[in-house]
């Protein structure tokens, strides 16, 4: 059995942190699950360019606000807590802050060595090895 508390990630190479979030990776690669498991906070106010072409996702909304936008077709969809969106087409989208810091739940398979940033073109690299 695996147990963790994500406050023993907070601070250490696992939480990772850029101008619009900071994602808290919890369960990765190495932990042999099939899936990587994060805790991600979007700050207030910002925007993320994104789209996963290696990855899927899943996003489960736990506190505060915000908006995704697909951007195949422009459609937005509200963000607050209880809704849970999932990219099952790789599809590249624009991730939006509201108000209020919006902290959710992801899931991501193939799961992320714990490395991972965003491109310019709002990707992840396919794999990287942390070992």
């Amino acid at each position: 059995m695996i147990v963790k508390n994500v406050k023993d990630v907070i601070g250490t190479a696992q939480e990772v942190k850029t101008a619009n979030w900071v994602s808290r990776r919890v369960l990765l690669q190495k932990d042999g699950m099939g899936f990587s498991f994060h805790e991600t906070i979007i700050f207030p106010g910002t925007q993320t360019h994104i789209h996963y072409q290696h990855h899927l996702e899943a996003v489960w909304v736990i506190e505060g606000d915000g908006e995704v936008e697909t951007i195949a077709d422009g459609k937005k969809y509200a963000l607050e807590p209880g809704v849970v969106y999932a990219l099952d087409r790789h599809d590249e989208h624009w991730l939006r802050g509201g108000q209020k810091p919006l902290r959710v739940i992801c899931v991501f398979n193939p799961p992320l060595s714990g490395l991972e940033v965003h491109d310019g073109d709002g990707v992840y690299p396919p794999a990287l090895n942390a070992d």
